[in-house]
């Protein structure tokens, strides 16, 4: 079919724009979102009304030949605006000083699509033209100002934003500047496609052919360019979400050995509370880290100070930095005291040493050391050994 390669990126783009409608009615007041939400739909409209099967309809549902024309040239100059106030509220900074840049960029790129409009309906265009119209009307007045005129709004966005974008980069890491360098390679692009409509037109107005510029080596840049500055926005938000994601769920699978070393000491209640296995992972990882605290909270009686200092010693001798020395002995100390609360059924420590508060200390230790090295600590296994050995010995 005639204009897939119009119609394919611009169903992804569809399809991006699909997932985040459900949030767009939670999120309009904030003007990031909302910026990113029109660029989406904006993109979608660009790759739809310049395939050439929907400007043939457009043209013919209008009764205006090439009306096609200024419609998609003022929705390529709406994208370039779009982006334009996207990188304006990204990058932050006072309110006001933000609502006014992004006022005046809508403000000169709204007059760059009035006057194609005005333009178009002074010039006079009667031949339709799916493919050809730059190079065609290249010469006829009033058409031609109206080519010229986007594509020097379309030029003008490319070197502003690679320009932002490039000064930006310097000054960030992580997914935002992988986002800021996609952004880049798309403008990159845009500027290529730039050339060659240039050329071409150039070409005409030289008494030239390169029309081939125009039909065949600009729409393919046009079509890569909107993908990839559109993924270069969505880049450092989904790549934020899912490195969080994947920081909670690996701190959830760390905290697994603590979680089953503390199962026998931590209160009857709290292992008494259910989740839906549906529950989101922040829920999952918050029960998680309360039911260890309150185990650690349980087991404060049992706590052999004396075998935490003999612990830190001995993991700093084998090697261990001084931070997670800190976790070996705080996990040697746990691991002992969960043997002694095993041989106290009774509860009888507990009842002679009284209520305990937290504290400081209790309250900052390191959970993910802790239960690393209760999984991998030959210091952590001799003192659980040395305790076990220990109770052994009481009758």
């Amino acid at each position: 079919m005639e204009g897939l390669d119009f119609y394919i990126p611009g169903a992804a783009l569809a399809v991006a724009f699909a997932f985040r409608l459900p949030g767009i009615s939670r999120t309009w007041r904030d003007p990031l979102l909302r910026s990113v939400s029109a660029l989406l739909l904006v993109a979608v409209s660009v790759f739809f009304f310049a395939a050439p099967p929907t400007i043939a309809a457009v043209n013919r549902i209008t009764g205006v030949p090439n009306f096609s024309a200024p419609l998609v040239y003022c929705i390529l100059t709406a994208f370039s605006a779009s982006c334009l106030v996207l990188i304006i509220n990204w990058r932050g900074g006072p309110p006001e000083v933000t609502r006014s840049a992004s006022r005046r960029c809508i403000t000169a790129y709204g007059t760059v699509i009035v006057a194609m409009i005005l333009l178009f309906a002074l010039g006079d265009a009667p031949v339709e033209r799916l493919r050809d119209l730059d190079t065609y009307y290249a010469n006829t007045p009033y058409i031609r100002e109206m080519i010229v005129l986007y594509l020097v709004a379309h030029t003008v966005a490319a070197v502003v934003m690679t320009v932002l974008c490039w000064r930006w980069s310097m000054r960030v890491h992580g997914w935002l500047r992988t986002g800021l360098v996609l952004i880049m390679i798309g403008y990159f692009l845009n500027l290529g496609f730039d050339a060659a409509k240039y050329s071409a037109v150039s070409a005409r107005w030289a008494g030239y052919n390169w029309d081939a510029l125009s039909t065949r080596v600009a729409p393919p840049l046009a079509s890569a360019s909107a993908l990839i500055i559109a993924a270069g926005f969505i880049l450092p938000v989904a790549g934020q979400r899912l490195s969080e994601s994947w920081r909670s769920w690996s701190t959830y699978w760390q905290l697994g050995a603590l979680w089953h070393e503390l199962r026998s000491a931590a209160p009857q209640g709290a292992m008494a509370v259910p989740i839906s296995r549906w529950s989101s992972l922040d829920l999952r990882l918050t029960q998680r880290e309360a039911f260890i605290h309150d185990g650690i909270l349980a087991l404060d009686p049992y706590f052999d100070h004396g075998l935490r200092a003999e612990s830190h010693a001995a993991a700093l001798a084998s090697g261990t930095d001084a931070h997670q020395a800190e976790a070996v002995a705080e996990a040697a100390m746990l691991a002992a005291a969960v043997i002694a609360r095993d041989a106290d059924p009774q509860g009888m420590i507990i009842t002679a040493a009284g209520t305990r508060s937290a504290t400081t200390e209790q309250i900052q230790r390191d959970l993910v050391g802790m239960s690393r090295a209760l999984r991998h600590s030959p210091v952590v296994a001799a003192a659980r050994r040395c305790a076990a050995r220990s109770e052994s010995s009481h009758p």
